[in-house]
């Protein structure tokens, strides 16, 4: 495991400091309305994050496989913006294809020295606040970018946490080898994201599946798992799974919300299990430092 000053934290800690940070600096403001029909671009989450903050618009989604085949199959997108937390690995490729196809570019990210910024030009580079954080949580990053979006009150985020989820959770998770969520039907999208956490995180050391309650509805139930948690979010769970703990969600939930009080719980899942990230982190580091050509730290990013 490594060792140094800076002590690697769990994911419900960095949680609490994101939220923390956008009490104390206010959420970004940051115009959306860029272009009629963007074509919006990320990885991972951040892939999911553009869906989530370009949902009302006429836009294209796309990864770095699918954006090319994106730009040749539709007309009329009128620009891209790209979402990157790094600002590196793809993001530079990408941008610079941009460039070659006559296509204005902007970038969304959390790093202000990004090497896109020599390519779309510095005034389109669009530099979000940030944590240091263990990488790959890149929980203040997207929550900053998602937030500046739905204007919900960080404050009221962190007092509906520790006044509404803290009393209710489990001091137990370790005993489960499987996790099964249930989100409202309107948060769908966010699906992929919390998914990509449990995949950070635990490997497959522990399961992750997430639905709405209509999902679970069809046929996810089949083979039962008296070691699987059902934990239900903001829905009141008396039908499915053995072992159950429902979890409420303010009136006023958006993505920001959810995401929050999501990645709150998976903290407390890792809290109480062997710290498989923390032991394999700095290893990972160094092999995606060497596949993509970027120093990257595995204690911040």
């Amino acid at each position: 495991m490594i060792t140094s000053d800076y002590e690697l934290i769990d994911l419900d800690e960095a949680v609490i400091n994101a939220l923390r940070l956008f009490i104390s600096q206010g959420v970004p403001n940051f115009n959306f309305n860029i272009y009629k029909k963007p074509l919006v671009v990320g990885s991972g989450n951040a892939a999911v994050t553009g869906r989530l903050i370009f949902s009302d618009m006429d836009a294209v989604f796309a990864d770095e496989s699918t954006y090319e085949s994106k730009l040749d199959l539709i007309e009329g997108i009128d620009g891209a913006v790209l979402i990157s937390a790094f600002g590196e690995k793809h993001a530079p490729i990408i941008a610079r294809k941009l460039v070659e196809r006559n296509i204005k570019a902007k970038l969304i990210t959390t790093n202000k020295e990004t090497s896109v910024k020599e390519i779309i030009g510095r005034n389109n580079v669009f530099v979000f606040p940030k944590n240091p954080e263990p990488y790959t949580y890149n929980t203040s990053t997207y929550m900053g970018i998602i937030l500046s979006k739905t204007r919900e009150n960080p404050r009221k985020i962190l007092e509906f946490i520790k006044n509404n989820i803290d009393p209710l959770l489990l001091g137990n998770l370790s005993e489960f080898n499987s996790f099964y969520f249930i989100i409202p039907e309107k948060f769908d999208a966010m699906r992929d994201m919390f998914l990509i956490k449990f995949d950070e995180l635990f490997g497959s050391k522990i399961g992750g599946r997430v639905y709405t309650s209509e999902q679970t509805k069809h046929g996810k139930t089949i083979v039962p798992n008296d070691n699987e948690l059902f934990v239900s979010f903001g829905y009141d769970n008396n039908k499915f799974g053995v072992k159950r703990i429902n979890l409420p969600l303010p009136e006023w939930v958006d993505y920001g919300a959810i995401m929050a009080i999501v990645y709150y719980f998976v903290g407390k899942i890792q809290k109480q299990n062997y710290p498989w990230y923390k032991e394999n982190i700095e290893n990972y580091t160094r092999f995606t430092s060497k596949t993509f050509g970027n120093d990257i730290n595995p204690l911040v990013d």
